[in-house]
This record gives structure tokens, sequence and C-alpha cells, in this order.
């Protein structure tokens, strides 16, 4: 399976990096997992609502234009379906069985994702029914994957 990140801003502190490279490192065992960032928008310091939709807009363009052809697509989204690590594992391993070996997660910025990422989704996933910043989204996201593999291989999980 390949997994694709295609994420809207970049991880700035050294430890979200390291954090996000030590999942990366162990999911290697598991997939291919690559990751893309595209710069966030650029909104003024009280943006209007159209101002935050045009910023989303934006972004949301750049992110589509970074999935490939035949990617089964997940959008992260607060609304979106939030299972249990189990049923997340078993989600993940009934993709290849639909022809599915492409999985690429779209993870937005501090404004969320748009409308038209949201169209292009084949699923919504929320990764808790509380609100993280986007930074702590991926590396909670890359621990779920992780945790996902090692639960379908009925592999111990310690860390």
């Amino acid at each position: 399976m390949t997994i694709h990140l295609i994420c809207v801003g970049t991880l700035k502190e050294a430890y979200w990096r390291e954090a996000a490279a030590e999942y990366g490192k162990r999911l290697g065992k598991y997939c291919a997992l690559t990751t893309d960032e595209i710069g966030e928008a650029k909104v003024p310091e009280n943006p209007s609502s159209a101002e935050e939709n045009a910023a989303k807009d934006t972004e949301g363009k750049a992110l589509l234009r970074r999935v490939k052809q035949g990617s089964y697509v997940i959008a992260l989204d607060p609304r979106g379906a939030a299972p249990n690590s189990e049923a997340f594992a078993e989600r993940l391993a009934a993709l290849p069985h639909a022809g599915h070996s492409r999985v690429t997660f779209l993870i937005g910025g501090p404004l969320g994702l748009s409308e038209s990422v949201f169209a292009r989704a084949d699923l919504r996933l929320s990764l808790s029914p509380m609100t993280f910043p986007h930074r702590m989204a991926r590396v909670v996201l890359l621990e779920q994957l992780y945790r996902a593999f090692k639960i379908l291989r009925n592999e111990a999980y310690h860390k």
C-alpha cells in the first residue's frame, strides 16, 4: 500500500518534525509513505468569511493538484466519521481489496479544508471530536496509521 499525506503548512517546530519522522520510519516496514507540504494561503489579521473561504479555496486547489489519479482520498474533517483504532485499521485493510492501493490523506491548515476538497474526498475522517492544531493532527494521523498496521498484523504496540 502507498500512503500519501498532502498537508497545508510545514512542521516548523523540531518536536513535530521528529515525531513525524519517527512514525514515518516505523511505517516504512508496512507501507510506502510520502508527504507533500503546500504553503498556507495568506490572510489578513482578522479575515472576513469571504477572505477565509478564498484562502481555503486557494489551498484546496493546491492540495487537489497533488492528488495522484486513482487515489482513494481521505480528507481530515472534524465532522467526519470517527472510528476507533480497530475500525480504522479494518477500513484501511479493506481498501486494497476494493482496488485502492494508493491512499491519499488531505490535511488542511488552520482554516480547514475547502468544499472542493470535501467534494473530491472518498471519505471524511475525524481523528477526534476535539479540535487539534493541524501540525498535531498530522502526527496523530501518522501514529494511528502505525497503530492500524500493528493491529492488522496482530503485533504488540508498546509506544
